[in-house]
């Protein structure tokens, strides 16, 4: 946790860096800011960008979380059809119905 932090402080001053290097006309009240209002208004720019990465971080892990919920579910259907196929084949060659294994290849199909 420490490190995303620290990465989120790093990218947050990067992106104020970047800003600051664009050529634009200093407004007056950007040339009166205080140190003390720069750093409140970096600390400001800090929060958002992680909350920013929290709330998509939030997201991808539910998209990951449906995800798997329905491959393991798709999983378990394939897994249940597969078995009665295979069961319903075994029935038939005990009844006698299928005698050969080109038959219980073609119950298996079923």
């Amino acid at each position: 946790m420490k490190k995303q932090i620290l990465s989120l402080a790093v990218i947050a001053l990067l992106a104020f860096a970047v800003q600051s290097c664009e050529k634009k006309e200093p407004k007056p009240a950007e040339e009166e800011l205080t140190l003390g209002n720069k750093v409140d208004s970096l600390t400001t720019d800090i929060k958002e960008v992680k909350d920013s990465a929290v709330s998509k971080t939030e997201n991808a892990a539910e998209d990951v979380k449906e995800a798997t919920k329905k491959a393991a579910e798709d999983v378990k259907d394939a897994t249940k059809k597969g078995a009665e196929k295979v069961e319903n084949a075994a029935k038939a060659a005990k009844d006698g119905t299928v005698k050969t294994a080109k038959e219980v290849n073609e119950a298996l199909k079923k």
